[in-house]
């Protein structure tokens, strides 16, 4: 065996751990973060401080689930956190003062299964209108959805000149209870936003890795020309990964709005920092094409732990933000640095087989 055999087969084992532990590296730095938060609080794992955590991990996985599908096709949807604050007051206005027609001199009110579908609808429509500003008139995805963010904020506003809608309780005579049960229930000891993440994740899931629509989500954001060329629909599937980030967002805000039992404009404001942000972590690249569920379920936990681990610990809200920022940029400059790794091990392969 001549040394430079010998020397093949050595680091060939280093670079598989190497790329092992890159890929990884979003499940490592949930662990790393727990336990330093584990020390550095003696209340971090009481049981009231994680069923605070996984409330948190429910909201940001769900929006960042919706972020994941438009991420992958090459887009950006910085309206989710807006539309957010806007769900939570379409809620609270249907609960605590009903639709209102005046032309027609009547006020309806609506069950709360039938509020919660009206909200998801408008949120979906949102982000359908998103879709079709960025196929339709060819306006970058940043700069749309930047338009639509504070379109939406201030609808959110203007729905109670800047009130918020107090105690969503409804009344008996009006069949508009239980709203509570959506951010404050549980099914055999599970909180119901965790079994709606899950719930979420697994359609998902499925969606993008076994039909036919994720392959075409995924296909448009590896290279969107030759998508178009095979056949894609690709205006249409970017009409439905809006819309799909625009129906999680109407659920988040519908969630929050159910845990706090009141609804608030500024709700869900820069939460598309805390989507973006899980997404990036779980692998999702934010040059497209790649990207998967499981994954920005993980990045959710993390951000959700190094949110409320730094609250519990003290750090001033300033250096919060120093520090989501640099996970932010630190994750992107990850994710481009394994992707020239992978490049680079493809090449070498593809060398020694001629």
């Amino acid at each position: 065996m001549s040394k430079q055999d010998a020397g093949l087969k050595v680091k060939a084992p280093r670079q598989s751990i190497g790329m092992l532990l890159l890929k990884g590296r979003t499940f490592i730095a949930l662990i790393v973060l727990t336990v330093f938060f584990a020390f550095a609080s003696d209340n971090f794992l009481s049981a009231g401080s994680l069923l605070l955590v996984a409330k948190h991990v429910a909201l940001y996985g769900i929006l960042a689930i919706g972020m994941t599908y438009v991420i992958i096709t090459g887009g950006i949807d910085l309206s989710v956190g807006s539309i957010v604050g806007l769900s939570a007051m379409l809620a609270g206005g249907l609960i605590n003062e009903g639709l209102v027609l005046p032309m027609f001199g009547v006020k309806l009110f609506f069950n709360i299964p039938a509020i919660i579908f009206i909200v998801i609808v408008l949120g979906a429509l949102i982000g359908l209108i998103n879709g079709l500003i960025i196929t339709r008139f060819k306006v970058a995805p940043f700069i749309a959805t930047l338009g639509m963010m504070y379109v939406a904020r201030g609808m959110a506003m203007l729905r109670s000149n800047g009130m918020t809608f107090p105690n969503l309780i409804g009344k008996p005579e009006l069949d508009n209870q239980g709203f509570s049960f959506l951010g404050g229930g549980k099914v055999i000891g599970i909180p119901v936003a965790a079994i709606i993440l899950l719930v979420i994740a697994l359609i998902a899931s499925l969606v993008l890795r076994r039909t036919p629509t994720g392959w075409h989500i995924l296909s448009i954001g590896g290279n969107e020309k030759a998508a178009r060329l095979s056949g894609v629909k690709v205006n249409r599937v970017k009409w439905l990964v809006y819309s799909v980030s625009g129906a999680c967002a109407a659920i988040v805000g519908l969630i929050t709005a159910s845990q706090l039992m009141a609804a608030h404009p500024a709700s869900g404001e820069s939460w598309e920092m805390n989507a973006i942000a899980a997404a990036v972590l779980g692998g999702t690249s934010m040059a497209g094409g790649v990207g998967n569920i499981g994954g920005t379920i993980v990045g959710a936990f993390v951000i959700g732990v190094l949110n409320d681990g730094m609250i519990m610990v003290g750090v001033s809200e300033f250096w919060q933000m120093v520090i989501k920022g640099a996970v932010i940029v630190s994750a992107v400059v990850i994710d481009q640095f394994q992707r020239s790794v992978q490049e680079k091990m493809a090449l070498q392969q593809r060398n020694s087989t001629k």
